[in-house]
């Protein structure tokens, strides 16, 4: 077991799926989906700091293995606290190259509220 992979916890992916709503409209529906393993630090730096003194939300990196492949906005639920978050990244945005001996994907993500029904 590798230190990576020793910080490693489980986080829900959350599906969204929209439905009718039986009035011409429709409603959003969160699901909680499969469980995945990742790390997520709070990003702490001077700049985090500075812009969150501007308004931005905190900021906290995902670290997964290679083969986790989210999408940009993927709702995420940690496990252990409930807190949820969004990526604010894609799969492809930061990866280690094939060549690599280590196997791990970053995303960006911040805190994220669930809209209520």
């Amino acid at each position: 077991m590798s230190l990576l992979t020793e910080a490693f916890e489980d986080f829900v992916v959350i599906n969204k799926t929209t439905v009718p709503d039986g009035y011409g409209g429709t409603t959003t529906i969160y699901t909680e989906g499969t469980t995945i393993q990742g790390a997520m630090p709070y990003d702490n730096s001077t700049q985090t700091k500075i812009a969150q003194a501007m308004g931005v939300k905190n900021t906290y990196t995902l670290t997964v293995r290679k083969n986790v492949e989210l999408d940009y906005h993927t709702i995420l639920k940690r496990a252990r606290d409930n807190i949820y978050f969004r990526l604010t990244s894609g799969a492809d945005d930061n990866q280690t190259p094939a060549s690599a001996g280590l196997n791990m994907r970053q995303y960006s993500a911040e805190e994220f509220t669930l809209p209520s029904a």
